[in-house]
């Protein structure tokens, strides 16, 4: 409708990633962020998982570009598969946009798509709409709000946020511009709920330095950090405390790598002169003169810390007297995986600090006073909590009718339900299809759901296949069944007994065919089938797959 604007949630609503939205008026539509989701461990065989593009797809002639709010990879880690899809122009601050070209190099499309470089306070113009990218504090560097002037009224999206005015590297929010926005008015915020359980402020950035600097000045050996790669402002503190400490500096890990070079180019980075060496050089230092910067916070299997940990990376292992700094929070489901990286640290005799052992890690997402300052600033007519799993965008609301907000001024929504605002009304008139798509970043590509399901099915009942020999000519059995299982839970003490079971129950199924039936390869593999899965189900509850093999001799 003319007098309206539709925001259109394609994930990242009611869970932690794939976070992408569409804002349409009329028939042009603006798409920001396309990002990932990294799979729990029971997605066998999915590397990421992508939002379903199809709403987008459909109508591809009306999408006039892709805006970026930061680099992180729930925000443009599906970047590429969407642009494979439909090939729009995107627009990012410098930094993002550094970071995207890497990536789209990766899938062979950087000279195919056009990357516009957008500085804070610069407007974008695309008819019928104005963006002016805001300046705000994350955790990664060059991150910016949107604030998008529709037909209708602006619409102000947040992206990842807090307000930190001592950042280590570039410049504190820019308060003075959501304010200037406030006093205009704003029709609609969409705002991160990350944090919005914890009450208070979020720490700067800056607040690491004395416990990070505690350990600089305590361990006497090589000192190991790992953190998220594109946590810039870590980075640098640690380069610093380096070079104050006398310590030279050593970078494993590819993604480590790629970042930091990406940074230190773009001088987001201030990299002291010889302070960096290869990891072949730190075997000219004295292990006190040794910082690591490595891969591998989350405990990735492949990754540089937890081979080194295991003594399987080629340039680096974990000795005796090493201290090892996980920088970083635990993501929900890795628990596992870092975990077992701190046990095997332990086993070589490391000392290990983790998030639990002071303040050597600060969340790069807003608090309650954050999000109510953000309110304060902005003063929107409307409120719509974005980025986090329901019980956050629930919490949100609820924190922000503590403010003083009307029940039907703030709009808990889920991915999927399309939003329709007015000058002086919002509601959820309908849905849009949206869903999953698994990715094996190996090569194969999209792995479809049926595979997926397939692949639980077997990892939790497993697999009967019973060998069948029949004559071609007679029908008969030519000798006794051979039944092979695959992580199939045999109920029995005595396995024998069960197979004899089984291999009695199809001797006896074939035996009381019709011989028609039984030179039908087809037919009787299915009576197998139907019988073995009979007998399991009523003993055992499992429903295992179960392929019959005809040999006809």
């Amino acid at each position: 409708m003319a007098n309206s604007v539709e925001i259109l949630p394609i994930g990242g609503l009611g869970e932690f990633g794939m976070n992408c939205l569409a804002i349409r008026y009329e028939d042009e539509i603006l798409v920001i962020d396309a990002g990932l989701l990294f799979p729990d461990p029971h997605f066998w065989g999915v590397d990421i998982i992508v939002p379903d593009f199809q709403y987008l797809k459909d109508n591809r002639d009306k999408v006039r570009a892709l805006i970026l709010t930061h680099s992180h990879e729930d925000h443009i880690g599906s970047v590429p598969f969407l642009l494979k899809a439909i090939n729009v122009p995107v627009y990012a601050t410098p930094y993002t946009a550094a970071v995207l070209a890497s990536k789209l190099d990766e899938h062979d499309l950087l000279d195919e798509v056009l990357i516009h470089t957008v500085r804070p306070k610069e407007l974008v113009e695309l008819d019928p709409f104005e963006i002016e990218f805001i300046r705000v504090s994350h955790s990664t560097t060059d991150c910016a709000a949107l604030a998008i002037r529709t037909p209708v009224g602006v619409i102000i999206h947040t992206g990842d946020f807090k307000f930190d005015e001592t950042p280590v590297c570039g410049q504190p929010i820019d308060t003075e511009s959501l304010r200037r926005y406030g006093d205009q008015g704003v029709l609609a915020l969409l705002s991160d709920s990350t944090n919005v359980e914890r009450p208070g402020r979020m720490y700067s950035e800056r607040d690491v330095i004395p416990a990070l600097e505690n350990i600089f000045d305590s361990a006497q050996g090589r000192i190991i950090v790992s953190c998220f790669t594109s946590s810039i402002h870590r980075i640098q503190i640690i380069l610093d405390l380096a070079e104050t400490f006398h310590r030279r500096v050593t970078i494993i890990g590819r993604s480590m790598i790629r970042n930091i070079d990406t940074a230190e180019s773009m001088r987001y980075l201030d990299v002291p002169d010889s302070l960096l060496i290869t990891p072949a050089d730190t075997r000219r230092f004295a292990p006190h003169q040794v910082v690591m910067l490595v891969t591998g916070c989350q405990g990735e299997p492949m990754s540089a810390l937890s081979r080194m940990a295991v003594d399987s990376h080629k340039q680096a292992k974990i000795e005796a007297g090493d201290t090892v700094v996980l920088s970083a929070r635990q993501i929900p489901g890795n628990e596992k995986s870092i975990s077992r990286l701190i046990n095997h640290l332990y086993k070589r005799h490391a000392q290990v600090y983790d998030s639990t052992s002071g303040r050597i890690h600060v969340s790069g997402h807003g608090s309650q006073e954050d999000l109510k300052m953000m309110l304060e600033a902005t003063r929107p007519k409307f409120f719509i909590p974005i980025h986090g799993e329901y019980r956050q965008l629930y919490q949100h609301k609820k924190f922000a009718c503590s403010l003083g907000y009307k029940p039907e001024q703030v709009l808990l929504v889920e991915s999927g339900d399309v939003i329709e605002i007015e000058k002086d009304s919002i509601s959820v008139p309908g849905k849009i299809p949206i869903g999953r798509t698994y990715i094996d970043s190996t090569g194969i590509g999209k792995i479809e759901d049926i595979v997926v399901r397939d692949r639980k099915h077997l990892a939790y009942d497993g697999i009967i296949v019973p060998i069948i020999t029949i004559n071609k000519s007679t029908g008969k059995i030519e000798n006794e069944p051979e039944i092979i299982t695959k992580g199939f839970n045999i109920p029995y003490d005595d396995e024998n007994d069960y197979l004899t079971k089984l291999s009695t129950l199809i001797t006896q199924t074939i035996i009381s065919s019709e011989p028609d039936e039984r030179r039908d390869e087809a037919l009787i593999k299915e009576k197998v089938r139907l019988e073995i899965k009979r007998f399991v189900q009523r003993r055992t509850g499992y429903r295992p797959t179960i392929i019959p093999v005809i040999l006809e001799v």
